[in-house]
């Protein structure tokens, strides 16, 4: 029988902040390597790293790509650089990373601008079991979903750079194999925390939450509590995995802790910035 997963997403969710959350609970990093190794899209590298934040302990799971495919996703300036009454900083924490570099499997001209065929074409050719791989792709059946709505294409035609970037792709395989190592079957998540304002992406400056969570929160009827923060704190992959993933969103009356994992953030808001992952039992 498998494992109960709590997500305490106070400060959001992102794909990075899961990933680093499920490995600092027991996954293995090898394992992922591994299955990350033959990923067919353009050269990258993994880097696992311990990390503080808000003074605390917490693994931090970072897809370094090359400047060609940078999408600025950690990029502050880039993201925020338009509102001038606010300042963030990066959290340059990083000490002693542990880097795994992937050479590109890339076929010749094919584009960052991936379609939904294209990323199930990606995942099924990946080395990893039957049950990560259905993970995966519902996770990206469901932002795929989302941006479709959002953009008024049928889902087949949605090519963006939100679900076509090599990160979203590492991220979300990463969490299917790291689940499904974990032996996860029930996932608990009683609300999403999300911050106000505005973000720049690649089709401009959009409201937050951006159009993807919304639709997402919205079709999937998950919880949002809107934080007094200026700022993207539930990206549109961290919302399509908790779609995906959640089995409930009521926790027990009473519940054991067997295990706690964090993962850290890249954006610095101000709050804790990681994600909270906990291993519970009713015993």
């Amino acid at each position: 029988m498998g494992l109960t997963l709590y997500l305490e997403c106070n400060s959001g969710i992102s794909g990075d902040m899961t990933v680093g959350a499920l490995i600092d609970l027991g996954a293995s990093m090898q394992l992922l390597s591994e299955v990350l190794s033959t990923v067919n899209a353009e050269g990258f590298k993994v880097a696992y790293t311990r990390v503080k934040r808000a003074g605390l302990d917490c693994m931090d799971f970072d897809v370094i790509l090359d400047e060609a495919h940078d999408g600025h996703d950690h990029d502050m300036e880039y993201l925020y650089g338009h509102i001038h009454d606010h300042e963030h900083n990066h959290d340059h924490l990083h000490e002693h990373p542990h880097t795994h570099e992937h050479e590109s499997h890339e076929k010749p001209h094919t584009h960052t601008h991936r379609g939904i065929s294209d990323i199930f074409e990606i995942i099924d050719e990946a080395a990893m079991t039957e049950r990560a791989r259905a993970t995966a792709k519902r996770i990206f059946d469901i932002l795929a979903e989302a941006e479709s709505k959002a953009h008024g294409v049928p889902k087949d035609q949605v090519h963006f750079h939100e679900v076509g970037a090599v990160d979203s792709i590492v991220d979300v395989i990463a969490i299917a194999v790291c689940l499904d190592n974990l032996d996860i079957d029930k996932v608990i998540v009683p609300k999403l925390y999300e911050g106000q304002g505005t973000v720049r992406c690649q089709h401009g400056i959009l409201p937050v939450p951006v159009p993807a969570v919304t639709n997402i929160v919205s079709q999937h009827r998950i919880k949002l509590e809107i934080l007094n923060i200026m700022g993207e704190l539930v990206t549109p992959t961290g919302a399509a995995t908790v779609a995906a993933i959640r089995t409930s969103d009521q926790l027990p009356k009473e519940f054991i802790i067997e295990k706690v994992g964090m993962g850290s953030g890249k954006r610095d808001y101000g709050l804790a910035g990681f994600l909270r992952a906990m291993i519970i039992s009713e015993k």
